[in-house]
């Protein structure tokens, strides 16, 4: 059988073009294909995020996310360094407001220690000093965290891929999948098949989609969760100088509402974390059925919300009124009022969780006869989307037994 090309690539966000671009360095003169539907790179959670370069302090030593993260946080400000891309190191405050909190803080500075990660203690003065309009009992400040644009990011990987010899097609949703011993075929939206050696599925939003479509069992489901943001009304900006977190809590694979001054230089403040009416519902308006009836259906859906009902009620009321979400805001803030928040573009998170409820906090793949399947690909995804890249393109030059790295 002939083939269009020998990796074929679903997804366009920085996942998949990180993998596009690492499979042209890795084995030159591979030919890869990427699918998108949309008419452009970056357009879901790639393009609708906080823009932070995550350090990594926040996750289990020896976890992907770990890895990946500490690696990619350099990698991203060097590869920005390279291509002339918005980038800035920054640093950042995770904040105690409750006393309850502080054993957390404390852990994160033995985690943050453990990774290599400079962090500093801070006590109320301090933290003043740092951010004269916040207010905590006990801080944290991590020298690596930073902000930079990761639509400009995908849109340069895109074209690196392109100028080695990579197709991206856009416009080209995936319909149709059928694997054979020889080759994959993919029928778009438009009709068209492609036949490849390998697919690799960087779909994100419709991860276990695409895994169903190619005849595997990915085992869990693509939960939308969707996160609201606001900005600061340009006058008050003054109120937040840099990236002002609070203390997450390790339950929830969530970072609570935070403070960003981001490459643009505004403030986004968010996100919340509501249940999606859709896996592209950036609002409450925005309900597919099909995709609600899934989420429904799925016996996860509902041992995860009997688990964390207390939660979830509070990122309800949060979502529906802007009080209650001022409120959440003034713990870190306490100047800020509801005039000062201006509603922004909401994310969506793709979120994978187990028949059991689980919600997978780590990066997951699958792996079948010549197809990769990325999973979940969960913040920080996109700070790490260069060793993330390479990890798929090893994993997909290995099933094509053509591994050269």
């Amino acid at each position: 059988m002939s083939h269009d090309c020998d990796v074929l690539v679903i997804g366009g966000g920085i996942v998949g073009l990180s993998t596009a671009h690492a499979l042209t360095r890795a084995a030159p003169g591979t030919r890869v294909t990427v699918l998108e539907k949309e008419p452009g790179p970056a357009l879901h959670q790639t393009g609708r995020n906080s823009g932070v370069i995550h350090s990594g302090i926040y996750y289990r030593p020896g976890s992907l996310k770990a890895r990946f993260a500490l690696r990619g946080a350099a990698e991203t400000v060097k590869f920005c360094a390279e291509q002339d891309l918005p980038c800035e190191v920054t640093g950042k405050l995770i904040v105690a407001t409750d006393r309850s909190e502080l054993p957390r803080l404390h852990a994160l500075v033995q985690r943050g220690r453990e990774h290599g990660i400079p962090v500093q203690e801070l006590g109320p003065a301090q933290i003043e000093a740092y951010e004269p309009a916040v207010r905590g009992l006990a801080a944290i400040h991590v020298g690596t965290t930073g902000v930079c644009d990761y639509t400009a990011i995908t849109a340069r990987l895109a074209r690196l891929a392109e100028d080695a010899g990579a197709v991206v097609r856009y416009g080209a949703e995936a319909r149709v999948i059928g694997r054979r011993p020889s080759a994959v075929a993919v029928r778009t939206a438009d009709g068209a098949v492609l036949r490849a050696r390998a697919l690799v599925n960087c779909a994100g939003l419709h991860a276990d989609r695409v895994a169903r479509l190619a005849g595997d069992d990915p085992g869990m489901r693509i939960i939308p969760f969707r996160g609201e943001y606001f900005t600061l009304r340009p006058e008050r900006s003054e109120l937040v100088r840099g990236l002002v977190y609070p203390v997450p809590d390790p339950a929830f694979p969530f970072l609570g509402v935070h403070l960003t001054r981001g490459i643009d230089g505004g403030v986004h403040i968010g996100p919340n974390a509501v249940p999606a009416l859709a896996r592209e519902g950036y609002d409450w308006r925005t309900v597919r059925p099909a995709e609600l009836a899934g989420t429904l259906g799925f016996p996860g859906s509902w041992r995860l919300a009997r688990r964390h009902w207390r939660y979830g009620a509070g990122e309800l009321r949060r979502s529906l009124d802007k009080g209650a979400f001022t409120q959440e805001v003034r713990r870190l803030l306490p100047e800020v009022t509801e005039a000062d928040l201006i509603p922004a573009p909401a994310g969506v998170r793709a979120q994978a969780v187990l028949p059991d409820g689980t919600l997978v906090d780590d990066f997951l793949f699958a792996e079948a006869p010549r197809t990769v399947h990325v999973l979940n690909a969960p913040s920080p995804a996109a700070t790490a989307a260069l060793p993330i890249g390479r990890e798929i393109a090893r994993r997909a030059l290995t099933a094509l037994g053509t591994l050269r790295v």
